[in-house]
């Protein structure tokens, strides 16, 4: 219930209060969807369209990947807990929160690395290619050198995530080097108003 999705965010910036909105919106968004499913939590297709709606997410390979990110115990389904866990760092998460997000979409495999090979499937996808350029794979594979040039700072060839951190620190826009995988601030901001305009302000 709300009060266990509160413990376990009591080291987050979001206030029982906005988990509670958070929790009603759930909600609404789990009965609109399917009436039968209604205990068992929404499934990626609504959680698409949710995302996409609130914040304009539209990368399908992202999507799928914060989908996975959220569904912390791999059902396919993301319950209240997920659902407001997973908002905490991209509503009011701190660099470092939202750095471990990031860092955990880019790491297809969850081994710990981004891979030159994960860095080509994220910008392949996101990158909006004309169908008329000269070897899109080949701007794919130079974009990849450059962001390991500038990222890579053991040299191993693949970012960890103490490469990740230490460009990003350096670069705040490399933070969404290989996707766009957060929210925008007008959009966040505009979720906010909305979702949380009943708090009661203290």
């Amino acid at each position: 219930g709300t009060a266990s999705v509160c413990n376990t965010l009591t080291n987050t910036l979001i206030t029982k209060s906005e988990v509670e909105c958070l929790i009603k919106l759930y909600d609404t968004l789990v009965a609109k969807a399917s009436r039968q499913f209604a205990g068992a939590g929404f499934d990626r297709t609504v959680f698409r369209d949710t995302l996409y709606s609130y914040f304009g997410m539209t990368d399908d390979m992202v999507l799928d990947r914060v989908f996975i990110i959220f569904d912390k115990d791999n059902t396919g389904r993301i319950t209240v807990e997920e659902w407001v866990e997973g908002l905490a760092p991209l509503l009011r998460g701190t660099l470092e929160e939202k750095m471990k997000y990031c860092f955990a979409i880019y790491d297809l495999n969850g081994d710990g690395y981004i891979s030159k090979k994960e860095m080509f499937e994220m910008l392949k996808h996101s990158l909006l290619i004309q169908p008329g350029d000269e070897e899109p794979d080949e701007v794919v594979k130079d974009l990849v050198d450059i962001a390991l040039k500038k990222m890579d700072y053991d040299r191993d060839g693949k970012l960890s995530f103490t490469d990740f951190e230490k460009a990003v620190r350096d670069e705040s826009l490399l933070l969404e080097a290989f996707g766009p995988c957060l929210p925008d601030l007008k959009s966040t901001m505009s979720f906010e108003q909305k979702i949380f305009r009943e708090i009661p302000k203290k």
